[in-house]
């Protein structure tokens, strides 16, 4: 039966051409596996542009089923030529059948159940619930964008003033990348671009050089770039110098004659990105549609029609376009924040862009202001009115023109046009600029809000991730290296985490981690002998300087060294390592508090190469990450701080170690159950009482953890005590027993085996031996025989009025006497229990080994007696008389 709930609910018509299924047990845990389920059957696919929302919505309608309704959840992925469904499916045995046509109600969005069809509904191309007397399955549908594969394209004819600027010879690298991602073929043009020789790359993987733009949610990995039939796009290269070279690329997906596959790379720089790019066609006429009277306006056939997601590709073609136009040496597009305070750049030609991309100035007030944004402005020589534009300062650029963007009357960004010759523009050019900008002001906050949107999903999607990993572990470790490696590569370049023991301790550095492993120790090194930064709990990231300055410095020591120019002041290992390191830490570093309990208990340092800056929304994602991971922080360390208090005081009940009994052998093994415990309620001790006289006891106190493991801490101390005062076992015992009933309600029963111990010169030992309510100890001779070797008698802690007696015996040489408690006797796998004639059993076999050899074969027979774990504490205590050796 299927519920008409006002949606989409039509059974699908195309082809499946793969699927995968699996089904998760209804634990918390298996939200999380449904999520890596789903996300690695799309990538493996190459559907990474759907993979955020489908794995926000598998997430919501898995926890329904497995949390809500408290089923297990069947997860079923189908792919199509154009889509892929996805149905989740739950076994709730008692749902009611809505009846058909009845309304529903989505419920308010603020709580916590209902929201994965409102989500279905929000992010879907279609869904739908279909019902059974068993099971609810709830499916949705996510088209695949339209990927256009060796479409032709063309241009109209350009006038020759019109064409796209180069700076000299255009030279297109050509790079063969084989199916497992290395480089196989490296021309001319890419050593001259990158300054690399083919020996130098030829076998190494690609993603050593390529610097791709990480961005959460955003484009695609290069690893899924390759693997397409055809890509086009921009990325830098990490050229010898260790600078990145923006290129732009085209992708072609070939085989050889023997069907292995390949990748041929092309590149050029990216300012030069008209020689490979591809511009998309925009929609044919109508047919019989008059076209005659609509003349082509120059911008928009240079712009094309670009792909709706397209956002840098939209604004580097409106740069190039604009300085073309003006016929400019320089131009630069800023897109506005949200509340108009601040300009960012995110496109440019003819400057350095990569020091200048998301760069930000202010737009009204403060130093380096940018005044001349909302309105059309002119500036015919900026030597006179220095830092009337930021952005120029320094590149020798003279005079400007910049016209605002808007949309519907409000600030969305500033285009200019510069010039390195003072009076070329005037108004005219303006109005000129500002005509073209008005065309493209919409398509690109169209695109600006398509983009924010992707990035709000992919940052969601990330942060879901992040915390299922931060809260799995309560190791401080592995919390501060988690921290660093969900930010690098996929927030920031590198990554330093600081560290503040207490309120009177300063920051320490505890982590370094760099996309470049090879520039881990020189960046470790770099930040070792720097100031760590202040430890301000102000929310939010914060620019720190010292980190670029630092590098800035050890680079120009180290070039005046190789010229012989001064004294080396060496921060790495040589000249290579030294720049490298100035180049790694070279761009934008900021700083975000670890605020835990009002308290900050660390620092996370994010930074960017190569004067790089970060975008506002990848540094608002790293505070929302900030205060994850500080949180998780601090409990691994209230965990390690409580647990290293459990174990100070659990080895406190320990004895602190076995003392040397001449002629006798003695081994102990102890295993306290629970996680965590060294002590439970099962103890054991072994002490001298006087000279010759040693006294040994194993016991059981009722239960197990804390409240057990006081009581053992209170027996193994008296029983010292009295025995060394001169009392012999019984009166021990008794008194012991007294002290155990004196702690009222917290008093336990005990079972004890308590008794002393005297080595004899003709190589025996002889023993007296109070057993109080404990298995009874077990002798084996040397010809294999198993006997008890006491009689049992009252427990303590149950009576006030016990007689107990002892009983005296002797081991003979080469006898074994082995104690243990209940946890070893009464090992149980089903129905079967070990019971003493298991223990006997195994003990036969023991004839002629060592008090250590008996010991350790007795723990093995119990451990492989049952597969689950112990689940009571379990003591052994071996001692054995090897007799007098002869000479």
């Amino acid at each position: 039966m299927v519920g008409d709930l006002g949606v989409d609910t039509r059974t699908r018509s195309s082809v499946i051409t793969a699927r995968a299924a699996a089904t998760f047990d209804p634990v918390g845990r298996s939200v999380a596996t449904a999520r890596s389920f789903v996300r690695d059957t799309l990538q493996g696919w190459g559907f990474t542009d759907i993979v955020d929302d489908a794995v926000v919505l598998t997430s919501e309608l898995v926890t329904n089923a497995v949390v809500h309704a408290g089923t297990a959840a069947d997860v079923l992925c189908l792919r199509t030529e154009d889509a892929v469904r996805i149905e989740v499916s739950d076994h709730y045995p008692e749902r009611e059948i809505p009846l058909q046509q009845s309304a529903v109600n989505m419920g308010n969005p603020d709580r916590e159940g209902g929201r994965g069809l409102q989500l279905c509904a929000a992010l879907a191309t279609r869904w739908g619930v279909e019902y059974t007397p068993t099971q609810k399955q709830v499916w949705f549908q996510l088209d695949l964008p339209d990927r256009s594969v060796g479409t032709r394209a063309a241009g109209p004819a350009l006038p020759a003033e019109m064409l796209p600027l180069t700076d000299g010879r255009v030279r297109v690298a050509v790079v063969q990348i084989d199916r497992v991602g290395a480089i196989s073929a490296w021309n001319e043009d890419a050593e001259e671009l990158f300054g690399y020789v083919a020996e130098q790359v030829t076998g190494k993987p690609l993603t050593d050089f390529a610097a791709w733009p990480h961005t959460p949610g955003t484009s695609t990995g290069i690893v899924e770039a390759l693997q397409l039939s055809r890509w086009e796009g921009s990325y830098g290269i990490r050229g010898s110098d260790g600078r990145v070279t923006p290129v732009y690329a085209s992708h072609l997906r070939v085989r050889d004659t023997d069907g292995e596959p390949s990748t041929v790379c092309l590149l050029v720089r990216d300012d030069e990105r008209a020689v490979l790019q591809t511009p998309l066609r925009g929609p044919a006429p109508e047919p019989g549609a008059l076209t005659e009277s609509h003349t082509a306006d120059p911008f928009e056939v240079f712009i094309g029609s670009p792909a709706p997601d397209d956002l840098d590709g939209l604004l580097q073609r409106t740069v190039e376009r604009a300085r073309d136009m003006l016929d400019g040496d320089a131009a630069f597009l800023l897109l506005a924040t949200d509340d108009e305070t601040e300009l960012e750049v995110r496109a440019s030609t003819g400057l350095p862009s990569a020091r200048q991309r998301f760069a930000r100035v202010p737009v009204e007030a403060g130093p380096g202001r940018y005044g001349s944004a909302r309105m059309p402005a002119v500036h015919e020589d900026l030597t006179v009115v220095p830092g009337a534009v930021p952005l120029l300062s320094g590149t020798g650029m003279r005079s400007v023109v910049t016209v605002p963007l808007k949309v519907e009357g409000r600030l969305t960004g500033s285009l200019g046009v510069a010039a390195e010759s003072p009076d070329r523009y005037s108004n005219e050019e303006a109005l000129r600029l500002q005509f073209a900008a008005d065309r493209i002001a919409l398509a690109v906050e169209s695109a600006r809000l398509g983009e924010l949107e992707r990035l709000r999903r992919g940052s969601l999607s990330f942060l879901v991730e992040a915390s299922d990993l931060l809260a799995g572990t309560l190791d401080r470790d592995q919390t501060l290296a988690l921290m660093a490696q969900m930010t690098v590569p996929t927030l920031a370049t590198w990554c330093a985490v600081y560290t503040i023991a207490d309120q009177a301790s300063e920051p320490y550095l505890s982590y370094v981690l760099h996309e470049d492993e090879e520039r881990i120790d020189g960046l470790k090194a770099l930040l070792s002998k720097i100031a760590p930064p202040d430890p301000v709990p102000t929310p939010g990231a914060r620019v720190w300087a010292a980190p670029s300055e630092a590098a800035h410095q050890a680079a120009l020591r180290t070039s005046m060294r190789s010229l012989g120019l001064g004294e080396p002041i060496s921060l790495g290992s040589g000249i290579g390592t030294t720049l490298s390191t100035a180049s790694a830490v070279g761009g934008e570093t900021v700083v975000l508090p670890l605020v835990a309990r009002n308290r900050v208990i660390g620092m996370l340092t994010l930074g960017k190469p190569s004067d790089e800056h970060f975008r506002q929304e990848i540094l608002e994602l790293a505070e929302d990450l900030s205060r994850r991971a500080a949180l998780a922080l601090d409990n691994a360390r209230l965990y390690s701080e409580r647990m290293a208090i459990s174990q100070s005081l659990q080895r406190s009940l320990l004895p602190p170690g076995l003392p040397q009994i001449p002629g006798v052998e003695v081994e102990v093994i102890y295993r306290a159950a629970g996680e965590g415990n060294e002590v439970g309620g099962d103890f054991y001790d072994l002490f001298p009482i006087r000279d010759g006289a040693y006294g040994f006891a194993i016991g059981d106190v009722c239960g197990t953890g804390p409240e057990a493991a006081a009581v053992t801490g209170l027996a193994r101390h008296a029983l010292r005590l009295l025995a060394r005062e001169g009392f012999g076992g019984p009166a021990v015992l008794e008194r012991l027993n007294a002290a155990i009933l004196d702690e009222g309600a917290r008093s336990r029963f005990l079972t004890l085996l308590y008794g002393e111990l005297w080595p004899q010169e003709d190589g025996s030992a002889v023993l007296k031996i109070v057993c109080a309510g404990h298995p009874l100890p077990l002798r084996l001779r040397q010809d294999g025989t198993v006997e008890p070797y006491a009689e049992p008698q009252p427990l303590l802690g149950v009576m006030d009025d016990l007689e107990l007696y002892e009983q005296t015996m002797t081991l003979d040489p080469g006898d074994v006497l082995l104690c243990v408690t209940d946890g070893v006797t009464e090992r149980r796998e089903g129905t079967r229990m070990l019971g003493d004639d298991g223990l006997a059993d195994v003990l036969t076999t023991c004839t002629g080994l060592t008090a250590g050899a008996v010991a350790a074969r007795i723990m093995r027979a119990v451990e492989r007696f049952a597969t689950d774990a112990p689940s009571d504490d379990m003591a052994i205590l071996a001692m054995r008389v090897p007799g007098l050796q002869k000479d």
